[in-house]
Order: structure tokens, then C-alpha cells, then sequence
């Protein structure tokens, strides 16, 4: 696992994770290629989940990809077409109040963004997600953005799926990309 940014290493310490986060936190710092390259790794997200022919540079938005990508390993089904971040509004179960490891959808100016509830403060919940600086990393983003929270289907809820209140550290994102 990567090194967290301080204010998240306490995840590392959860006994047992929502599959989801537990997949996705080993790619936290992966970035997206700078001019016409692409990145092998956010490349090979597309190969694995069938979305090539869909997905051919990284410099196409890639938040939903990320999430087709860390839902796949985690044995749950993609919703159709994932690329769209707003159709993950769709994913899973419909949810109440988040808890770690729920997607959230949130929309912005262009469309939508996705990525996964780790905690929240007053004003903005912590997401983990894809295209967030050209990065997976975590940000803040405004509750009023929210759109839907979806939450993967269980078997078993882990204990750790939860709601967790965290210190409002950071910027304020105002359009991820």
C-alpha cells in the first residue's frame, strides 16, 4: 500500500475494509500521463474491465473508469456504461446516509464525478476517487454536489462501513478532473 497522506493513514489501521476501498487504496498516487502519453496502469483499468474500445487515452475523463476498475476486483457488477460518472447513480443499493466504501455521485459543471465515501466533516465529504487532480487521491467536495449515494451490495456489511467524522484538512474541490 502506498504511503496515505497523514490525515488518511488511520485507514491502514481498520481491521477489515469495504472490498472497494481495500482496492483502492493501493492505487492511491497513481497519475494520469502528462501530453499525448498515457499511463500504463490507468490503461490496463480499461483493458480489465472490458472498456478499451471505449477508453483509448488517459486523458479522457477517468473517474468512473477507476470505479469500474476497483468494483470489478471486488467481485461487484459495473453499471452500464461507468464511463459516465452520473450513471453510477445506478450501482449497487440505494443508500441513506454514507458510510465508508458507498459510492457517491456528485455533479459539477461539465457532468458528474464519482468516487468513494471515506469520511466527512461539515461541509464536505472525503472522497477517494480517480481524476481528482489528474490523481487517485483523496479531496473534499461540497455535500451540496452530492447527487446520489449508492452502496455496494454485501454479503457480509464489514463493521468498518460506517460513517466517520474527520477534521475539514485540505482544499475544497470545485471541479475534479
Amino acid at each position: 500500500m502506498p504511503n496515505l497522506p497523514k490525515d488518511y493513514q488511520w485507514l491502514e489501521k481498520l481491521d477489515l475494509l469495504p472490498k472497494m476501498v481495500a482496492a483502492a487504496l493501493p492505487l492511491v498516487g497513481i497519475k494520469e500521463t502528462d501530453g499525448p502519453g498515457n499511463t500504463p496502469q490507468i490503461m490496463n483499468w480499461a483493458a480489465q474491465t472490458g472498456l478499451k474500445s471505449s477508453y483509448n487515452a488517459d486523458a479522457i475523463p477517468w473517474c468512473g473508469l477507476l470505479m469500474a476498475y476497483v468494483a470489478k476486483v471486488s467481485g461487484k457488477v459495473i453499471p452500464t456504461k461507468p464511463l459516465w460518472a452520473l450513471n453510477w447513480a445506478k450501482f449497487g443499493e440505494e443508500g441513506g446516509q454514507p458510510e465508508l466504501g458507498d459510492i457517491l455521485v456528485f455533479t459539477r459543471k461539465e457532468g458528474g464525478h464519482v468516487g468513494l465515501y471515506i469520511g466527512e466533516d461539515d461541509e464536505c465529504y472525503h472522497v477517494l476517487g480517480g481524476n481528482q487532480s489528474n490523481s487517485v487521491c483523496f479531496t473534499r467536495i461540497a455535500k451540496e454536489r452530492l447527487y446520489a449515494v449508492r452502496q455496494p451490495p454485501y454479503n457480509n456489511k464489514p463493521s468498518t462501513a460506517k460513517v466517520y467524522i474527520l477534521s475539514p484538512n485540505g482544499q475544497k474541490s470545485v471541479n475534479e478532473f
